[in-house]
């Protein structure tokens, strides 16, 4: 199923739900493109905001909800990856610490607000800026929200280059980003599926019960093998055609996604299988490739029609 083919016409909006004491998701439905969730953790002197949205009225309305919740200032803002649906907000974060890993800085300062009209048309981005993060690490880093515990983690590339989740271990709550996908279609295309695998192993390891997902509702850890399962599928989709010779695009076209039709964004696997074929090709994780060629294919997969975005 195309992104066309969802009913955006009646989206409900945004919507809080507490997963812990002093811990909430911030769902945005219906969590196709550019609609990201993110979180936040309330104590009683400053507030760690999870992630930011993609256009500056998205972000102020997150704003807004945080301050109906809690007098106090928002101190610390975490990126869980430097994608512009979690990270274009940061600039509206004026007083808060932006924390991240170091490759989310560089992301940001290479990239800028990505050209995307050709892709996803007629969005209002408001004026939305690049703001990297100024506080990094390179595997974790411990944050507090009063009593609350929230250790920043990443496990290498996955998503991208540079995913973290927000594990709050004591309350087993996990903030995810975009290691999954909850209803959506896993993308991987900046990313690296045989490092994503990897990494959802870890994550499942910590034994969470309670998922924050980047995208879609609050979720159980069953969500993860889920994702492995997609995962793999598009691995072995991708050792197939390139051994018949075809490239991603025909692959994808020619490809039954049996129980994965349902997500949304199935043109993903366009994508998705651009990245196998130049891991199986001997590029390094994450590594560079022709991003834009990869979308304009996505493009091609949903005839010939630009990428629909609801932000």
């Amino acid at each position: 199923m195309s992104t066309s083919q969802h009913d955006h016409g009646r989206m409900d909006p945004p919507r809080v739900q507490e997963v812990a004491d002093g811990a909430y998701a911030y769902i945005q439905p219906d969590g196709t493109w550019w609609i990201n969730n993110t979180g936040f953790l309330v104590g009683p002197e400053g507030v760690v905001a999870i992630d930011g949205c993609a256009t500056e009225a998205r972000t102020r309305t997150f704003q807004e909800t945080i301050a109906k919740h809690t007098d106090a200032p928002v101190r610390t803002l975490i990126n869980t990856h430097h994608h512009g649906d979690h990270t274009n907000g940061n600039y509206l974060f004026e007083t808060a610490t932006i924390v991240a890993h170091e490759k989310t800085r560089t992301e940001i300062l290479n990239l800028g607000i990505m050209e995307v009209e050709s892709i996803w048309p007629g969005v209002g981005w408001g004026g939305v800026r690049a703001v990297p993060p100024f506080l990094t690490f390179t595997e974790g880093v411990t944050v507090y929200a009063g009593d609350l515990r929230a250790q920043v983690r990443h496990f290498g590339a996955a998503h991208t280059s540079n995913d973290s989740v927000v594990w709050l271990e004591e309350q087993s709550v996990l903030y995810t980003g975009d290691l999954i996908f909850n209803g959506g279609t896993p993308f991987l295309l900046m990313g690296s599926p045989a490092g994503y695998l990897e990494v959802l192993r870890k994550v499942k390891e910590l034994g969470a019960t309670t998922l924050v997902p980047g995208h879609g509702e609050v979720c159980g850890p069953d969500q993860i093998d889920y994702a492995i399962g997609y995962t793999e599928f598009v691995l072995e989709t991708a050792r197939k055609g390139r051994e018949a010779g075809l490239d991603p695009l025909s692959v994808a076209r020619e490809t039954d996604l049996g129980e994965y039709a349902a997500l949304s964004d199935s043109e993903r696997i366009v994508g998705n299988l651009h990245r196998a074929y130049a891991e199986l090709g001997g590029v390094e994780r994450a590594g560079a490739i022709d991003v834009y060629a990869a979308l304009g294919d996505m493009v091609a997969f949903n005839g010939g029609k630009p990428l629909s975005c609801y932000a």
